[in-house]
């Protein structure tokens, strides 16, 4: 009686990203105690720290798969640590080592928009300037967006590109690595929203009250 066994769960190149992730991480914990001042509010700390993380993931992670995956290249055929890191995450969702296009035109617009949007807002952060609350309505709509078509299109098609046999695959690298691309934007936008509509009610009732 002959077994095959199964792909591991955990690879020496999963935990070079996860130990990549954490380092980003940290630098954008440190970058928030650096820039931000000191009696910022937790909720402005937790948002600089999340974008300066989300800026830094758009273009190093996102960006080398989108210089892998245009010009007639794909991550199957590269080669280099960028290429492995993304070879271990098509194991989980197969449309990253082809070059999708959907997943590609996805990516452009995350790196070109989303990357530079989210460095703009850590500089409004940095220098206490509300204007940020627009800005961080459309960046999360935007990733809101992006997570969507992302795996909406794949939902639809009987998810044949999708692993979720692997313990690492699916509650690491397709379940938490994309929910928290939904659950921190959602949170940023309700929180911007407040700051938006006590202003423009504040900014009302002065109008109203001056008129009378």
């Amino acid at each position: 009686m002959s077994s095959s066994a199964g792909p591991p769960i955990f690879t020496e190149t999963s935990a070079y990203s996860l130990a990549f992730v954490a380092i980003v991480g940290v630098v954008a914990y440190v970058s928030s105690n650096t820039l931000l001042p000191k009696n910022a509010r937790w909720q402005d700390r937790f948002a600089f720290i999340w974008l300066a993380f989300d800026a830094m993931i758009h273009f190093t992670f996102e960006g080398s798969f989108l210089w892998l995956s245009t010009f007639g290249r794909q991550v199957n055929t590269s080669v280099g640590p960028f290429a492995e890191l993304w070879k271990e995450y098509a194991r989980a969702d197969a449309r990253w080592g082809f070059s999708d296009p959907t997943v590609v035109s996805l990516e452009i617009l995350t790196v070109l928009g989303a990357g530079p949007m989210c460095c703009y807002i850590l500089k409004q952060l940095a220098q206490d300037d509300p204007a940020r609350h627009y800005w961080i309505v459309v960046l999360s709509t935007a990733e809101l967006y992006g997570g969507w078509m992302t795996f909406c299109p794949e939902w639809l098609t009987g998810s044949k590109y999708l692993d979720t046999s692997n313990i690492l695959y699916f509650w690491v690298y397709l379940v938490f690595m994309n929910v928290i691309w939904v659950l921190v934007p959602l949170w940023l936008m309700v929180d911007s929203y407040g700051h938006i509509a006590r202003s423009l009610r504040a900014s009302q009732a002065a109008a109203r009250t001056k008129k009378q």
